[in-house]
């Protein structure tokens, strides 16, 4: 029947795969023959995966033995990218074989199937794929061999400095609570988001400018969201470059010093009492400005003035009016000369 693939057992219950790479691989496995020639990406594609997804996808293939890759340069000077896939696990060794001791192989249009064997098991494999085949690589090796290997043996890299030269290249500034806090800041931001995964050379290399934003008055939470919100949908390419940017980006304004208060001025307090120069027995108020008289007797004076002006009104609003009401002070003498009793 057509219509179904057969799927091995011990593909559909890996616990070493994601869910990604068993579709990937039961998807290959279902092309025809004459449609198995594309490059994995390109069924990655089909099934609308992240360039991310399919990295991890083509990682879990490769380690558990589904998936093999070879570089090589062709006649043209253009390197290309066979891949092997199949539905069992296979050695480097047998992947090897079933390719054909490792040269490179024709073109797919003029090559036919190579039937293969792996002793004791059946394993269904697929032509190898030219991913590249046409695209020249930006960055070529500068001397390419013309016998290529298959599984070239890596070129010595030079030993890595010792801890102690990178703890003193990088030692952060002594006596700066800002900067410590700022590197234990972008040192966590892998646990907000696992792309913003960044090395303790890395985190110090941007701690001084994220020390800046708590020096400006931002908190280390509100700074961690500034960082880790709105994400791009299809991942953090350089997590470094990408925090470089937003910290340059969203850099909060300087603070503005407080201007100094002025010295609170002391309460004013109340005019001393002075003695009044009016008629009358002798009486003390407080004056409001540089009075001589009380008010009373400025009430008094101005009356007296007025009558001489315009002759007698027809009431005078003093205390002895009948009918008005006394003062306190005259109510005070009519009770010390007896003439008022309580």
């Amino acid at each position: 029947m057509r219509s179904y693939t057969k799927a091995a057992n011990e593909i559909l219950y890996s616990r070493r795969m994601n869910s990604d790479a068993k579709v990937l691989i039961l998807i290959v496995q279902s092309l025809p023959e004459q449609e198995r020639y594309e490059a994995l990406g390109k069924y990655a594609e089909a099934l609308e995966l992240t360039p991310r997804e399919y990295r991890n996808a083509r990682k879990h293939l490769i380690a558990n033995g589904y998936l093999h890759e070879w570089r090589w340069q062709n006649d043209r000077g253009r390197w290309v990218t066979d891949q092997l896939a199949s539905n069992v696990t296979l050695t480097s060794e047998e992947a090897i074989a079933l390719r054909g001791g490792g040269e490179p192989p024709e073109s797919p249009s003029g090559r036919q199937p190579k039937a293969g064997s792996s002793r004791d098991r059946n394993a269904q494999t697929y032509k190898p794929v030219d991913k590249d085949s046409g695209k020249n690589d930006p960055h070529p090796p500068p001397k390419a061999r013309a016998d290529r290997e298959p599984d070239p043996e890596p070129q010595p890299q030079p030993d890595p400095a010792p801890e102690a030269d990178i703890e003193a290249d990088s030692a952060p500034p002594d006596g700066d609570p800002e900067f410590l806090t700022a590197e234990r800041l972008l040192l966590s931001l892998r646990h907000s988001h696992k792309d913003l995964l960044l090395g303790v050379r890395e985190a110090r290399g941007l701690a001084e400018q994220a020390a800046e934003w708590l020096r400006r008055g931002v908190s280390a939470a509100d700074m961690r969201r500034a960082l880790t919100a709105y994400l791009p949908g299809n991942g953090v390419r350089s997590a470094v470059g990408f925090l470089r940017h937003r910290l340059t980006e969203k850099m909060p304004a300087p603070l503005v010093p407080d201007a100094p208060e002025a010295p609170a001025e002391p309460p004013a307090r109340p005019a001393p009492l002075i003695a009044c120069e009016g008629p009358g027995n002798p009486h003390v108020f407080r004056p409001a400005a540089d009075e001589t008289h009380c008010g009373p007797c400025r009430t008094d004076a101005a009356w007296d003035e007025h009558e001489r002006k315009y002759g007698l009104p027809a009431y005078r609003p003093d205390s002895k009016r009948v009918g008005m009401p006394a003062g306190w002070r005259d109510r005070l003498d009519e009770y010390a000369q007896g003439g008022l009793t309580t």
